[in-house]
Order: C-alpha cells, then sequence, then structure tokens
C-alpha cells in the first residue's frame, strides 16, 4: 500500500506545474478548473484563503471529474478535516505541525507538508516523507537554495512555491529534486475577474509545456 507522500509524489509527477489558485467568487470554480485541465493542468491547489474556497473545492470535484482538486493553506487539522469533506484528493500546507501530521496519517489523503529548512526536511524524512513543499520559495534562497540541499537530502524532492513565474520556473524544474513547481500565473486575478478563460487555457498550455531537466 502506497503511502500519502508516495501517493502525492505519483500526483505531481504528472504535470510540471501546478496551478495555486484563489478562488474569489463561487461562480469562477467549474469554469475556471475547466479552463485549467482543457490546458493540462488537471491538478489545481485551491487555496483556502477566501470565504468561498472550501465551497469551491465542493464543486469541482462534483463537477469537473477532468479535474483533480486539492486544498491549499490548509494551517490545522481542523483545516485538513473540512478540505477532505470538501472532496479535496489531496492536501497541501505552507508548514507543518505534529498535529497535522497526526491528522494526515489517519485521514491518508496524498499529503505535500511544508518545509523550508534542513531540520524541517530532516523531521519530514523521519515520519516517512519523500516530497515536501519548499515555501515561500523565491523568499528563502530560491533555487541556488534547493540545488545546495540535493546532496545533503538528496530524499527528498520538492514542489516550491512562491514568487515564481515564466521567467524562473526552468530554474527550478532544472533540479534534480524538484518534481514540479506550484504557481499562480497560469490564473492572474485579471483574467479571472472577467471570465477570459480561453486566455487562461492558453496560459495553462504554455506551462503544460514546461520541462524538467
Amino acid at each position: 500500500m502506497t503511502t500519502p507522500s508516495e501517493q502525492m509524489i505519483d500526483l505531481l509527477a504528472g504535470q510540471p506545474v501546478v496551478p495555486v489558485l484563489l478562488v474569489r467568487r463561487l461562480e469562477d470554480a467549474i469554469p475556471l478548473a475547466r479552463a485549467l485541465a482543457r490546458g493540462g493542468l488537471p491538478a489545481i491547489e485551491v487555496t483556502l484563503r477566501t470565504p468561498v474556497a472550501l465551497d469551491a473545492i465542493r464543486l469541482v470535484s462534483q463537477e469537473v471529474p477532468e479535474a483533480i482538486v486539492g486544498a491549499g493553506t490548509i494551517l490545522s487539522a481542523r483545516d485538513y478535516g473540512r478540505a477532505a469533506d470538501a472532496g479535496s484528493r489531496f492536501i497541501v500546507s505552507p508548514g507543518t505541525t505534529p498535529q497535522l501530521l497526526a491528522e494526515a496519517r489517519l485521514g491518508g489523503l496524498p499529503f505535500l507538508p511544508g518545509a523550508a529548512t534542513p531540520s524541517e526536511i530532516m523531521a519530514l524524512q523521519e515520519e516517512g516523507y519523500t516530497a515536501a513543499k519548499f515555501f515561500p520559495a523565491e523568499q528563502s534562497g530560491g533555487a541556488p537554495y534547493l540545488k545546495a540541499l540535493a546532496s545533503p537530502l538528496a530524499q527528498m524532492r520538492f514542489c516550491p512555491t512562491g514568487g515564481i513565474t515564466p521567467k524562473n520556473a526552468e530554474s527550478y524544474l532544472s533540479l534534480p529534486n524538484v518534481i514540479c513547481i506550484g504557481g499562480s500565473w497560469v490564473a492572474p486575478d485579471a483574467l479571472v475577474g472577467d471570465g477570459r478563460w480561453d486566455e487562461i487555457e492558453a496560459l495553462a498550455r504554455e506551462a503544460s509545456k514546461l520541462r524538467r531537466k
């Protein structure tokens, strides 16, 4: 039986970029998820940063079968439970706490815990994790920092998120310990607000063509 970490790696390996989404209006959730899936990015992270986030996850899980919707900005065991109940297929947290790790063991969903220092990474490895979110990526040292971790912490793979754009995406994807990147640029607020789904689909298609090296 695969672990939540192994399940997460399988999911992340399917696309180079995971869209990190801030859904402000519930009516945007379905067309946004459909546009991203059509563009080749079916796995999406809806962050719990707006009042409608959980309802957005619920709608997408029910109405957009081609999408793999997960929940981000999970800060507590309670958040984990609410996201799971809403239909989240995977869970992402910016950091890690003992309570959240305990909930993840019980919940069984693919889980990407956050880590930014060697000590945090080593603690996750002791819990059996082989993949982590590196956040905030650019502010925490960026691609050079992750490159420096590749040798001493070779068993851990990362999904860096935070400050990543098309201009620096390949500097991360070229690293041996990066499995994919998280990015919000594929669904800018202005395009979502105006319902420009074709343009978002085009951005997703372009991002889906980025390649790991």
